[in-house]
């Protein structure tokens, strides 16, 4: 499944909060006492400020109370006897008014006390000299680092490997389909080594100016995005040289304390699901080591009034935030919906159940909202759990949402009836509204936009023909055979927006108004950026493979970019194609959205249920 990632708009960034030593003269031992009394009454206003606030705050028992039902996003089996609470957490339940007001006036007094406490403490430190405030400061710095670094060498529970099976192999007995196998392991030589030779640490790779590349999702740092992602693909193919290599960058230079804004999405998907698969591949200890520091990182974007997460979190600051252009700041359906394979994955090497308790609550919210016509819009507000714009798609925006719903269920071993009841709630309601025929016979997916169907289906949701294929087993009412075949017209579509341009390479979306059938109509949806599947006669270039950016075009402009997603998805899935089915059978392997493979969970298996995290 290729990637569901929009092109984000660059946005306005926000400086985080300064909250280092003051700049002081360096000839002045002391603070003047002007100086002592702005910076006493700069803090006694902020102060002040936070605590009226709570007074001018409206009445929350006026409204309808946001009752997420923490206490069902326990890990199943954890004290389910004991209808244990998720600690920490305040929820008012019935019409208790007096104790509701008890409560706040509870939190008034604490909240005068530490006022009181905070203004003593300012007054206390404006009295020491520059010296003294600035050793006080590095040592509270120093303290923090050593906590960081304890905590990073903190060893992980040992948690057996499930039992692997075909993860390596996989030659065909034919003899052409032999060669074919060889020249894709050849492609993926050539775009791996001239990444190795001209971008080497940065995230991805401009072929043609033989140079290092980035783009805002990854933040402003070089963190070998290529390398990780490219890594499980290396080891599939046996090119064992190359995946030491990129092991060894990793050790030695993948860093997450950097101060640097990255999408939690992409960085999951891709950062995430490659070490995690880079790890069971290889028992290599390090991946699994990486994978938990930066998951550590991203849990502060979950830090909302609903535990959506946001878009977008800085990975030193833990300041989160969500793209402008977002309807009005939402966090996206494909974003927020696309965490559950690799956080369950994390729970279970960790034996931690924080992770699995931050997917199972967006479930659980997403569950307890009404949807137009029981479909998905793609945008929620993390800040009032409402719905933004009443957009709905099975491409970009929200197409991968639904094949973790369907992939939560296979990967634990079809258990998670809960993810398959959503997934088949889902699809119903795609088909009743979404999915229509043209005049020429052919089978789309359409756009839910403004209370109407627009006919335009984008290159991301392509996927769907192989997950309705591939949800077919288990579907409901005996409809395997109709799913089967949905999932093959839309195969079909799919092949004639490829077919139909002068490179045979499928435009980024197509309409169906009119005479026009799977055709891009407007300049700007013409481009390919290398997801599955390519060709190598228009992409392939002298520094490695790029993207057009115009398929229509008999003489394409190359945009000089090889996405990390080339070697991650587009040449595994033609490398697969190519290989015996032994080869990560998908009955023992799931692939996450950035074709990263992970593990089915059997729940019988002993050595997953001796894990504390599902107990």
């Amino acid at each position: 499944m290729t990637t569901p990632a929009l092109l984000p708009l660059s946005g306005r960034r926000i400086p985080p909060l300064n909250l280092g030593p003051p700049s002081f003269p360096h000839h002045r031992a002391t603070l003047r006492l002007s100086e002592k009394f702005i910076l006493l009454l700069i803090l006694s206003a902020f102060i002040t400020l936070c605590f009226g606030a709570f007074f001018f705050l409206p009445d929350s028992s006026k409204h309808k109370r946001f009752d997420l039902g923490l206490e069902d996003v326990l890990i199943p089996h954890v004290d389910a006897g004991k209808g244990a609470k998720n600690p920490g957490v305040f929820l008012i339940h019935g019409p208790d008014e007096h104790r509701h007001r008890e409560e706040e006036e509870r939190l008034r007094n604490k909240i005068r006390a530490d006022h009181e406490k905070a203004l003593e403490e300012a007054k206390e430190k404006l009295k020491k000299s520059r010296e003294e405030i600035r050793a006080e400061i590095q040592t509270e710095k120093n303290k923090v680092v050593l906590e960081m670094k304890m905590k990073e060498k903190k060893p992980l529970p040992p948690v057996p490997i499930p039992n692997l099976i075909g993860t390596n192999g996989g030659d065909p007995e034919d003899n052409e389909l032999r060669e074919k196998r060889e020249k894709i392991k050849e492609m993926m030589k050539h775009a791996w080594d001239n990444y190795r030779m001209y971008g080497w640490g940065h995230n991805e790779l401009r072929p043609i100016a033989r140079k290092g590349h980035s783009t805002n999702i990854f933040g402003s740092s070089q963190m070998g995005a290529t390398i990780v992602d490219a890594l499980d693909t290396l080891y599939i193919m046996g090119l064992h040289d190359e995946f030491r290599d990129g092991q060894k960058w990793i050790e030695n230079n993948l860093d997450f304390s950097v101060n640097s804004e990255v999408s939690v999405f992409e960085v999951n998907i891709r950062f995430i699901g490659g070490l995690l698969a880079a790890y069971y591949l290889s028992g290599e200890e390090v991946f699994k080591v990486k994978a938990v520091q930066l998951a550590e990182k991203l849990l502060p974007a979950f830090n909302t009034p609903t535990g959506i997460p946001w878009a977008m979190v800085n990975l030193k600051s833990g300041v989160g935030r969500n793209w402008g252009w977002a309807s009005a700041g939402s966090s996206i359906l494909a974003e927020f919906g696309t965490l559950h394979m690799e956080f369950v994955h994390l729970s279970y090497l960790t034996g931690d159940p924080v992770y699995y308790k931050k997917v199972m609550h967006i479930r659980k919210l997403l569950q307890k909202m009404d949807r137009p016509n029981g479909l998905y819009p793609n945008y929620l507000n993390p800040r009032t759990g409402r719905w933004g714009q009443y957009h709905t798609s099975v491409g970009g925006l929200g197409d991968s949402f639904y094949e973790y719903l369907l992939k939560a269920w296979l990967m634990s071993d079809k258990t998670d009836h809960e993810a398959r009841k959503m997934y088949d709630d889902a699809i119903e309601a795609i088909e009743k509204h979404l999915i229509k025929k043209s005049r020429g016979g052919l089978t789309f997916i359409g756009e839910w936009k403004n209370g109407h169907l627009e006919k335009k289906m984008g290159h991301l949701a392509c996927f769907a023909g192989g997950m309705f294929v591939l949800g077919a087993d288990g579907s409901r009412m005996d409809k395997a055979g109709h799913y089967l075949e949905l999932g093959a017209e839309i195969a079909r579509t799919c092949h004639e927006s490829y077919d139909r341009t002068a490179l045979k390479l499928g435009p980024e979306s197509f309409k169906f108004d009119g005479a026009v059938e799977a055709v891009a109509v407007r300049q700007a949806e013409k481009y390919y950026i290398l997801r599955p599947e390519a060709i190598e006669k228009y992409c392939r270039v002298s520094g490695g493979f790029s993207g057009v950016k115009d398929v229509y075009s008999s003489t394409p402009t190359h945009d000089d970019v090889q996405q990390s997603f080339f070697l991650a998805e587009t040449l595994k899935y033609l490398y697969l194609l190519f290989s015996s089915d032994d080869l990560l059978p998908l009955d023992h392997w799931v692939f996450n959205t950035e074709a990263h493979p992970l593990p089915v969970l059997h729940l019988a298996n002993t050595t997953f249920s001796r894990n504390p995290a599902v107990r």
